[in-house]
């Protein structure tokens, strides 16, 4: 028998781990997909509140929000529209510490994100606590620019991106569930990259 020719078998290449199914390494690029057009929201004018079902309404201004203890993320983050970009780096505050201060009441069990521009994406309570969620203003050590949400944004990485709303301007806690604006278009309620739930029905 004539032996196996080695040039003729191709070399398979190894997915990297970290994406999830049906998504693809963006590397260098970072695309800008939004909904609105982006706003110039002048830091003197930002502010973040959260409301609803909490013992205290908080709201900060920009120097307040920076002046809380900082946190880092480190990882990656997928959109719907298949392209993650891995370890990134994020900084800014833990939603936690937010809420530690607003103090959620025991019946809280959604929240609602809400943009300076009027966008909502809604978010079971527990996917934006326990070290899950940030609002950021830091992205691989620059400031982050408008065109992907800044001065801030919302940051859920665990689940699709359009989950981290731009232009963040607050939170809306609720003792239940609301659709947002891609989830009433037809988007996830959830959005788990993993479960590659883009869809409602997926």
């Amino acid at each position: 028998m004539a032996g196996i020719t080695r040039g003729f078998v191709g070399r398979r290449r190894e997915r990297d781990p970290r994406l999830p199914p049906g998504q693809y390494d963006a590397r260098d690029e970072w695309p800008v997909l939004h909904a609105e057009a982006t706003p110039n929201i002048p830091t003197d004018r930002w502010t973040f509140t959260i409301e609803g079902q909490v013992e205290d309404t908080v709201t900060w201004t920009w120097d307040e929000i920076h002046a809380l203890p900082r946190s880092r993320y480190e990882g990656d983050i997928h959109c719907v529209t298949t392209w993650s970009k891995l370890g990134m780096t994020f900084d800014g505050v833990a939603v936690d510490t937010l809420l530690a201060a607003a103090r959620p009441l025991p019946t809280a069990t959604h929240v609602m994100a809400v943009s300076h521009t009027g966008y909502t994406t809604n978010l079971p309570l527990d996917d934006v606590t326990g070290g899950k969620a940030w609002v950021v203003w830091d992205a691989d050590g620059e400031p982050l620019s408008a065109i992907h949400g800044g001065p801030a944004r919302l940051l859920v990485p665990h689940l699709y991106f359009w989950k981290s709303a731009k232009w963040v301007s607050g939170l809306r806690l609720m003792d239940h569930d609301e659709q947002g604006f891609w989830e009433r278009n037809g988007y996830h309620d959830r959005g788990d990259p993993w479960a590659e739930q883009r869809y409602q029905g997926d």
